[in-house]
């Protein structure tokens, strides 16, 4: 059975359609409104707020943190510096993707790992041997999608905070009602966004402060059916949609390297 999100107290109320998925065993809204244009619009004319809890989130900590995700990532992660966040596809043996996903350096021996899929195992046996400790932080950490023109300043005013600054695919602190949260200028939009990283305990309280906060700029709560337009229309890939994993592959044929994904700017070659 389905499990709630930190946010569903405050997404189920919402929920007027009682349309729901399951993403990774968690609840999650299909549509909000039967009107579901409206979230969609929201969006792209203002601000969208989505709970996207349910990805798998690890930690990667060490001394050979790096070494480990250099080994792992098709991106050349030397020149990821603290404070900024790499996309990259990894690959099995042959060079057929695994996966996707996002990799913030929150320190110069700290990373964090966002994914579809869980991976713990994984990154553990590719990082056997070294010095590095690869943490499943996935029900510690709660995690929001604010996207839209406006979401630039619903985050100034639930943070008191000037975001003007953060370039894309960056990553900062930030404090929400005393809280200590994370900000990363990233989404699934293709639309000016952020994702919020926060201490799920904290989750309804960031909520209700988000949502004040956007009331004057038209945000909206949105669910994965809009998110799936919404990122094809920025040609986002999505596993086991656009490609499938080489771990889950039946036969060779269904397999896709970076190249053929048309991931081929992620590739650092030697």
């Amino acid at each position: 059975m389905p499990i709630p999100t930190p946010f569903h107290p405050r997404t189920a109320a919402l929920c007027e359609t009682n349309d729901w998925r399951t993403w990774s065993g968690y609840m999650a809204p299909t549509s909000y409104q039967y009107a579901w244009e409206r979230e969609y619009w929201a969006v792209r004319n203002s601000a969208g707020l989505l709970d996207v809890s349910p990805l798998f989130k690890y930690e990667i900590v060490g001394p050979e943190a790096a070494r480990l995700l250099q080994r792992v990532m098709t991106r050349d992660m030397r020149t990821c510096k603290v404070g900024q966040v790499l996309y990259s596809p990894w690959c099995d043996e042959n060079g057929d993707m695994i996966h996707d996903g996002n990799i913030v350096r929150v320190a110069a021996d700290r990373f964090r790992v966002t994914t579809a899929d869980p991976m713990l195992r994984w990154f553990e046996d590719c990082g056997y041997g070294m010095d590095v400790q690869v943490r499943d932080i996935s029900t510690e950490m709660a995690a929001l999608a604010l996207q839209g023109p406006n979401a630039r300043k619903v985050l100034q005013a639930a943070t008191d905070t000037d975001w003007d600054t953060l370039r894309y695919f960056r990553h900062a602190p930030a404090q929400i009602d005393d809280v200590d949260i994370e900000v990363t200028r990233t989404g699934f939009t293709g639309d000016l966004g952020y994702e919020l990283w926060l201490p799920s305990q904290h989750a309804v309280q960031i909520w209700d402060r988000l949502m004040a906060a956007g009331a004057p700029y038209g945000l909206l709560p949105m669910g994965l059916g809009v998110l799936d337009m919404l990122r094809v229309e920025a040609g986002l890939l999505l596993i086991e949609v656009d490609y499938i994993s080489a771990h889950h592959a039946v036969i060779d044929a269904q397999k896709s390297s970076p190249l053929e994904a048309g991931l081929g700017w992620a590739v650092k070659w030697d």
